[in-house]
């Protein structure tokens, strides 16, 4: 004997299929309802997802400017180099181009 089914057994075979799951799909009637509650739920979970972003994007904005904030308020009150207008002893002073060439 073989392992392989016969064209006949096959074919049989198919068509049992087909009829069942005809039968089977036959018996199943969606809820009239299933769209909406479907799109309903959908909708609550993209709301959701957007307040959640909206929460996190408020928290990461708030803790940013805090964070800015705070650094800019430890810079030393004295002057620093930057911003330094008196002329230092040993620095190069630009010459004096008032003569002619």
């Amino acid at each position: 004997m073989s392992d392989s089914p016969s064209p006949t057994s096959a074919a049989d075979t198919e068509r049992q299929l087909r009829e069942a799951l005809a039968a089977l799909a036959d018996d199943v009637h969606p809820a009239p309802s299933a769209y909406r509650a479907a799109r309903g739920d959908w909708l609550r979970r993209e709301r959701r997802r957007r307040m959640v972003l909206a929460a996190l994007i408020t928290v990461l904005f708030t803790v940013v400017t805090l964070v800015g904030l705070w650094v800019l308020n430890q810079v030393p009150s004295r002057p620093g180099v930057i911003f330094d207008d008196a002329p230092r002893t040993g620095q190069h002073q630009p010459a004096n181009r008032s003569g002619t060439p």
